[in-house]
């Protein structure tokens, strides 16, 4: 093979080429400092995620073992930019364990999701809002007299649960209390006098600590609590007891229960407007919707509705209400200072929980018959998606950290989906 010979570059060309570097150089930077930072792709929203297979032990407050496992997309961001109705469930993660029956479940808003365990396991499920990953299984066997309340060593069943407005604490209802003075465990076919007659006994609220994830506050309620709800202003704790036909209105300053409203049936969700003026409570057991005044503490009206409404949310301005009517599988949407009924849309077989977009634009609800979970635009009540879950979905939140939603079934799976 012949020897390769090097090439020489004139010296006039290697001139040229440093200009031209140069020039090409000056040009960049000149452009990049007329368009300036916040002109670089800042608008677009930003994901950043990585995927995790993680199998975690089971824990609970027995000394039985079982093995739980959570498949996960972890996610950072939002699409903060984009409206939520414009964008649809994907789901990205799913955690089972034969330790969980989740009735409801709770996203704070800044990295925690709460799960409520019923009567089932008597626990309280904390998890990882980003990767899904359990944190903390929380008993709820207390004794009383550590809380300055008689009566000795008690356990709880969580129903459902609401965040202090700063996020630091936790509310939880309890279905039934199981213990020495405690009454027979409550029935949700029941009427003041029946409940009465069976020997049921008040149930408490619980206050669960974030940050340390204890319980540090209990407060007796009445028969067979089901929603709590917190006022925006951080000023009443409210709870419906379902087998006393009550409204217990507790002080967060006392933590003492100031009023106790009656109610014309069994009484379920509680929703309470931005400016903290008025709640308005669900009565499943009937077709209303309560309205109550926090700067009277009293009933001061009632909306039909439709029959056998469970939850409500408001529109971030609070002029709708949005409900699930249980039976006829329904969600309506009502405008509160006319008391119309704007629309109604069927989404499947018992519609149970619901919740609300931070923007107000989306809602999302579980059918618990049809083991479904529905998207539907808040503006006219269009179905917009419709995804299957594990059975007897009962629970569902809305995570404001991430734009991820969570669906709790009692088969014991918490399902958790992204919105893109």
């Amino acid at each position: 093979m012949p020897p390769r010979h090097k090439r020489v570059r004139p010296a006039s060309l290697h001139i040229v080429s440093v200009f031209i570097g140069a020039l090409a150089v000056l040009i960049a930077v000149t452009v990049l400092v007329a368009l300036g930072p916040d002109s670089r792709a800042s608008d677009a929203p930003t994901t950043v995620t990585s995927t995790t297979v993680t199998t975690l032990p089971g824990t609970s407050s027995t000394t039985s073992t079982s093995t739980s496992t959570s498949t996960s997309t972890s996610t950072t961001t939002t699409n903060a930019s984009t409206p939520a109705d414009k964008l649809r469930l994907v789901q990205i993660g799913q955690y089972s364990s034969a330790e969980i029956t989740p009735k409801s479940v709770d996203a704070s808003g800044t990295g925690l999701v709460f799960a409520q365990n019923m009567v089932y396991r008597h626990t309280v499920s904390v998890f990882n809002a980003r990767n899904g990953a359990l944190i903390k299984t929380i008993p709820t066997t207390i004794n009383l007299h550590n809380f300055g309340l008689p009566g000795g060593t008690i356990e709880g069943a969580p129903v459902e649960g609401a965040f202090s407005p700063d996020k630091q604490y936790f509310y939880i209802s309890n279905y039934s209390m199981f213990g020495p003075g405690q009454g027979p465990e409550g029935k949700d076919t029941c009427t003041p006098s029946s409940a009465r007659a069976a020997g049921d006994t008040p149930d408490y609220v619980y206050r669960i600590k974030t940050t340390s994830l204890s319980i540090d506050q209990v407060i007796q309620v009445g028969l067979v609590p089901k929603y709590v709800a917190v006022s925006p202003d951080d000023k009443y704790v409210l709870v419906t007891n379902w087998c006393s036909w009550t409204l217990s209105i507790i002080s967060v300053a006392t933590h003492r229960v100031v009023a106790t409203l009656p109610m014309p049936g069994t009484p379920r969700g509680i929703a309470i407007d931005p400016n903290s003026r008025f709640a308005y409570v669900a009565i499943m057991g009937g077709d209303v919707l309560v309205r109550v005044s926090l700067a009277t503490l009293r009933e001061v009206g009632q909306t039909y509705v439709g029959s056998n409404p469970r939850t409500v949310v408001l529109s971030p301005n609070g002029q709708f209400a949005y409900l699930t009517l249980n039976i006829p599988g329904d969600v309506t949407k009502v405008d509160l200072a006319t008391g119309h009924i704007v629309t109604v849309q069927h989404i499947g077989v018992l519609a149970r929980s619901l919740v609300i977009s931070s923007d107000g634009t989306a809602l999302y609800a579980v059918s618990y018959g049809s083991s479904t979970v529905t998207e539907l635009a808040a503006s006219n009540l269009a179905v917009l998606q419709t995804v299957q879950v594990p059975h007897d979905p009962i629970g569902i939140t809305y995570d404001p950290l991430t734009g991820d939603v969570w669906v709790s079934s009692y088969s014991g799976f918490i399902t958790r989906f992204a919105t893109r």
